[in-house]
């Protein structure tokens, strides 16, 4: 896959860089660590600076991100309360991820947009959650900017080896995936009070 990413950044440059961060982060698994290295490296090879691809890039995470957010907040809550029984998602869920995301949401956003995986799907629960919209905008670009540099100026370092950048961060991937189900699991199958519930006092 990285060949033909790479492929498309060289002939379409920052516009198929935009394309395909914006695909990314709605929830279309394209590995960023394929597509900002070699944005760098064309930006090495052709002697022109990498920001622009880096903004590109961040921009591109944003307005992505933000088409996933609009997905959650305006059918996440009703499709899961409809449908959510047949995959053991309940109101109870909801009232935690409403809860988490309240008094979390700004450090969840920012550290998922850090890590592959959970970066590409961090938008959706923040918009099912109703996460202010602000709040969502800054976090998600402040993460995706320290993501796409680091990406970019990797690839830009290491010139043509900018493949490298993509094996060394594989265990990061697996890492994320793994915190993903991890986390899929606790909203699934924890034991705490929904906000607002009480324990019944015991006699």
């Amino acid at each position: 896959m990285s060949a033909h990413l790479g492929t498309y950044v060289a002939q379409f440059g920052n516009l198929a860089v935009f394309l395909l961060m914006t695909l990314e982060s709605i929830c279309i698994p394209i590995p960023s660590e394929a597509v900002m290295p070699y944005a760098g490296y064309l930006a090495y090879t052709h002697g022109e600076s990498y920001w622009a691809a880096v903004l590109v890039g961040t921009l591109a995470n944003v307005v992505g991100g933000l088409i996933a957010y609009a997905v959650g907040r305006a059918g996440g809550r009703p499709l899961i309360l409809h449908y959510g029984r047949y995959i053991l998602l309940s109101q109870r869920h909801l009232d935690r991820a409403e809860d988490w995301f309240r008094r979390r949401g700004e450090i969840t956003v920012f550290i998922a947009r850090l890590l592959p995986a959970l970066r590409t799907f961090i938008s959706i629960p923040a918009g099912v959650a109703k996460m202010p919209l602000g709040r969502f905008i800054v976090y998600s670009a402040l993460g995706s900017i320290i993501w796409n540099f680091s990406l970019t100026f990797a690839g830009f370092q290491l010139g043509k080896h900018w493949e490298v950048v993509a094996s060394a961060i594989k265990p990061l991937t697996y890492f994320g995936a793994l915190l993903l189900v991890l986390a899929v699991l606790w909203f699934w199958f924890g034991r705490r009070k929904a906000p607002g519930q009480r324990q019944t006092p015991r006699n």
